[in-house]
């Protein structure tokens, strides 16, 4: 992470200066150039005085030829004293006057021509002209080793580069060391959350952390204390869950046992479990020795023992997958409420007519987008409570289709009975697990509203709960999303 944020911050910070130092380079150039040109200007203007110092020729052939140099030429030689040369020639180049190191081609026309040398390690600007002289035509030049365009690529490393160069290595040093200073504490805190142990959920002390840290920390504890709820849920989910199987499973146990006993204090061990319209037999009848007869009410304690637990695991099971975590795998679908409606009616009709209910369709054909299997366990969640606890001759009448909420249209699903209903003060509290409205009739697990309010949750939809017709019963409504 740190080598991470040291590498851009060295590259935000070259670019912009090897950007400044192409700036400056340019800049440095631009001011040897122009300096240069007044340079060449200077000596423009002095190779005619230099010409005119030529006053006439030699007197003899081994002699060179008249010289007297015009103030302005012998003040530039003097001036730039070990930097400045002149030379005069004939047109067929031999050397007359000055230094012979400053040479050149000889001009074809009057113009003059400007071109650089090398001599003694310094770069000069040479100045050459074909001209008129006292002595015939003559070639004269002067060179000018103080011209700073010729000085520039030799002073560009020292003047530029170096400076630059020693300026990145001095900010690759300072970044390494302030990125590693500045971000040590945020490396501590990672080191301290990686060597946790995943049972310890405790926050972090925002306190001692940095203030550009503390949204992080805030943000973990946050998480946190999230997930330490979830891990409680859980926990408290599977201690009342192993209390409501304690129940039916002590009773079917007790049972067996009781069963068992008798069999073991009879001879031989046998058990019959007869049916409810067979007589019992005599005890002197010798097949009936060491058999254990048990009547319609043992039975039915047995069977309503086993539905319970068996309802039981369904419901846990139900509630297990209906976690929104366990569904990011499985792709929502189409579904169409009012032919779930319908196949529900047909699954629940048979027990409503057992026990003398009107079980009822109002139904649109309206669709929503979820999971079936999910939705057809909350619809048979709602049937089934409004069946078992609407008294016999009650009605139960299952619906769906669209309601206008908030003047959006939504699509509901709703069922409504005319039983005892839930009192306003508890409605609240029975969408909690295993909770169930004290004083209620019947066997129950407190499962079923949870179960629908958790479904309707994966779904984006909101389950309410209030008055059936009249006042009276109860009616759960679930409201989809648009």
């Amino acid at each position: 992470m740190t080598s991470d944020l040291r590498n851009r911050l060295l590259l935000l910070l070259v670019l912009p200066l090897f950007a400044l130092a192409l700036v400056g380079v340019w800049l440095d150039y631009r001011s040897a150039d122009e300096a240069a040109g007044r340079h060449d200007q200077r000596l423009l203007r002095l190779l005619p005085a230099l010409a005119d110092s030529v006053l006439a020729p030699s007197i003899r052939d081994s002699e060179p030829p008249l010289l007297l140099l015009a103030p302005p030429v012998e003040d530039f030689l003097r001036q730039n004293a070990g930097f400045a040369a002149y030379s005069v020639r004939d047109t067929s180049g031999r050397l007359l006057l000055g230094d012979a190191w400053v040479n050149s081609a000889v001009p074809g026309t009057h113009e003059p021509e400007f071109h650089s040398a090398e001599y003694g390690g310094v770069t000069y600007r040479v100045a050459v002209q074909r001209g008129r002289t006292g002595a015939g035509e003559l070639v004269v030049a002067l060179a000018d080793g103080s011209d700073p365009r010729q000085q520039w690529a030799q002073q560009l490393l020292l003047r530029v580069l170096l400076p630059n160069l020693v300026l990145v290595a001095a900010a690759a040093l300072a970044i390494h060391w302030a990125v590693g200073r500045a971000f040590k504490p945020l490396v501590d805190l990672a080191e301290a959350v990686e060597h946790r142990s995943p049972r310890d959920l405790s926050p972090i002390d925002e306190a001692s952390s940095p203030a550009e840290v503390r949204p992080l920390v805030h943000s973990l504890n946050r998480l946190f204390a999230l997930v330490n709820a979830q891990a409680e849920a859980q926990r408290r989910f599977v201690a009342d869950a192993a209390h409501q199987l304690r129940t039916p499973l002590a009773g079917l146990q007790s049972q067996v046992e009781a069963w068992a006993m008798m069999a073991k204090a009879a001879a031989p061990p046998r058990v019959a479990i007869p049916n409810s319209d067979r007589k019992v037999p005599p005890a002197h009848d010798s097949k009936a020795q060491g058999a254990i007869i048990l009547g319609v009410e043992q039975i039915e304690k047995l069977r309503n023992a086993t539905r319970r637990t068996s309802q039981l695991a369904h419901q846990l099971l139900a509630l297990s997958r209906a976690d929104a975590r366990s569904l990011d795998a499985q792709a929502p679908q189409r579904i169409d409420l009012k032919d779930l409606c319908e196949t529900l009616l047909e699954t629940f009709l048979d027990p409503a007519t057992g026990k003398g209910l009107d079980l009822g369709l109002e139904v649109e054909p309206v669709h929503v987008t979820g999971h079936g299997w999910l939705l057809r366990e909350l619809l048979s969640n709602l049937v089934d409570n409004a069946i078992k606890y609407t008294p016999p001759g009650g009605v139960v009448t299952i619906r769906c289709g669209m309601r206008q909420r908030a003047g959006t249209p939504r699509v509901f699903l709703a069922v409504e009975d005319d039983g005892p209903g839930v009192p306003d003060a508890e409605r609240g509290r029975v969408m909690q697990r295993f909770y169930r409205v004290p004083g209620t009739l019947g066997e129950g697990t407190g499962l079923g509203l949870a179960i629908a309010d958790e479904i309707a949750r994966v779904h984006g939809a909101s389950l309410k709960l209030g008055a059936g017709a009249h006042g009276r019963g109860l009616l759960v409504t679930v409201l989809f999303a648009t």
